[in-house]
């Protein structure tokens, strides 16, 4: 019994001794000088992806001579398609002429928003990359999916996708799930907003709530000082004894944020009774519809689908940055953190804005 007992004990040493090792090195290579590695740019056609899923749906529900007489008129259109466009390119080069026309395109980003919304640098190199290339007739649809999150985190990404109306690109925002609060922040950008029946949207109010351990450090005979310089460069504070007045100032705050929240919704949808819907209240998609919140319900499959039916070209732009070990192992705790809020959110708790 002993043996197992010490067994289990040098077991037990080896691995902690591996444990801290391998975080020592993870530590030295994170903390490595030199800049981040970029990121990649993935481009996937959709288009292509929705019409090899109906040859494959076809190819189950058709006889193999139908497919083949399918499959011979298919090549046939393509071949004279194909010399179509060699003899108008041979026309222009003879002409000297550069044929930089090409046909409206539909591109596609996906953005699923975090408490801190740290994926719009990635949406910022997607927004760039697109802009880059855009040409009058194209558009972009945003698939978004957020619950909100900081203040000036998702007033960055409204920004970022403002620079596509800006540029004179039609902004479409698809929402599945839930674009509330900072989510709608950003959506009510886009030109045009679809939400899914049963899609959350709204909540546009403004919240702050933290715990206060006063009475408990002077339980424990225990004091916190805090210093600071500007009367109220500190309001409301964890471990100090909170007054009326920092509760007065902190609430102004609240106040004027909330304004500002307004103001910019104002802006991007005019027609909006803000009296009532900027009460920090949700709404199902059928709800938000009559109210003036979205323009359509419906999927962003149900956009998509009908994209390639029209014979668009639709592109789904993807940008991932590398990552260093640390920072992997960091983003998956604030994963971790944010799946824990979003539970308080599906209880009744609204992030911040």
């Amino acid at each position: 019994m002993d043996f197992l007992f010490e067994y289990g004990l040098f077991l037990l040493k080896a691995a902690t001794f591996v444990v801290v090792v391998f975080a020592i090195f993870a530590i030295i290579r994170g903390g490595g000088k030199g800049a981040a590695q970029p990121g990649e740019l993935k481009i996937t056609n959709l288009t292509e992806a929705f019409k090899d899923t109906i040859s494959t749906m076809e190819s189950h529900l058709y006889d193999d001579a139908a497919m083949k007489l399918r499959e011979k008129e298919e090549k046939k259109a393509d071949k004279a398609k194909a010399k179509e466009e060699k003899s108008k390119a041979k026309e222009l080069a003879n002409s000297g002429d550069l044929d930089t026309s090409r046909k409206p395109q539909l591109f596609v980003i996906d953005f699923n928003g975090s408490i801190d919304a740290r994926e719009v640098g990635a949406m910022r190199e997607e927004i760039t990359a697109i802009l880059a290339v855009a040409k009058e007739g194209d558009e972009v649809l945003v698939r978004l999916e957020s619950g909100g999150g900081m203040v000036h985190a998702y007033g960055l990404a409204s920004s970022q996708l403002d620079r596509v109306k800006k540029a004179g690109v039609k902004l479409t925002i698809s929402v599945d799930k839930v674009a509330a609060s900072g989510g709608y922040m950003m959506a009510c950008v886009a030109d045009k907003i679809i939400a899914a029946p049963f899609a959350i949207v709204g909540s546009i109010g403004v919240i702050a709530q933290l715990p206060n351990f006063n009475k408990l450090l002077k339980k424990n005979d225990i004091e916190f000082e805090q210093l600071t310089a500007g009367e109220f460069k500190r309001t409301l504070t964890m471990f100090g004894e909170n007054t009326d007045k920092a509760r007065e100032k902190f609430q102004e705050e609240l106040e004027q944020t909330h304004g500002l929240f307004k103001d910019f919704i104002a802006d991007h949808r005019p027609d909006l009774e803000l009296t009532k819907v900027a009460t920090g209240e949700h709404w199902f998609g059928n709800q938000a519809l009559p109210l003036g919140l979205i323009d359509e319900v419906g999927t962003s499959d149900d956009f998509l689908m009908a994209a390639c039916k029209e014979d668009r070209d639709i592109l789904k732009i993807q940008y991932t940055a590398r990552k260093k070990l640390m920072d992997k192992v960091f983003d998956s705790s604030s994963e971790a953190v944010d799946r824990l809020l979003l539970k308080w959110v599906a209880r009744g708790q609204r992030p911040i804005v």
